[in-house]
């Protein structure tokens, strides 16, 4: 099998993208509502195809247990892939309530925890997957 037809690995390219557009919507210094919706959306894609990608590298490693996002954050913290298991976690729960967050506080709340801490979690994630794609 090559590298190419490993799950995680396809997984990882779109998770990439995501990224790239993730970091293109932070660099809009004041974004109207509409931007801030596009960021959000980038965050909610980004972290979907984050914990999907952890996923499928955990079972690619044997773990074959991994169902549920809690699940990944934990086997991957577990296991050094990501280093703040309770900023994983906020950030997941803070992700569920994108899509029932219709109050601009709230939005704002989220796009800042996006911008100082949810991004480097990500972006991490993101070189972590990149080293080993290069062992």
């Amino acid at each position: 099998m090559s590298q190419k037809d490993v799950r995680w690995i396809q997984r990882f390219q779109n998770f990439a993208k995501a990224i790239a557009f993730l970091e293109d919507a932070l660099k809009i210094k004041n974004p109207d509502l509409t931007q801030k919706a596009g960021l959000i959306q980038f965050f909610e894609l980004s972290f979907e195809l984050a914990w999907n990608t952890m996923k499928d590298f955990l079972e690619n490693q044997g773990y074959s247990e991994i169902k549920s996002p809690r699940a990944a954050i934990k086997k991957g913290f577990e296991l050094n892939l990501i280093h703040d298991g309770h900023a994983w976690i906020e950030l997941m729960e803070d992700r569920n309530l994108t899509s029932h967050t219709y109050d601009e506080k709230e939005m704002d709340r989220i796009e800042a925890s996006i911008r100082k801490k949810y991004y480097p979690l990500l972006k991490n994630l993101s070189e972590e997957f990149r080293k080993i794609q290069k062992k």
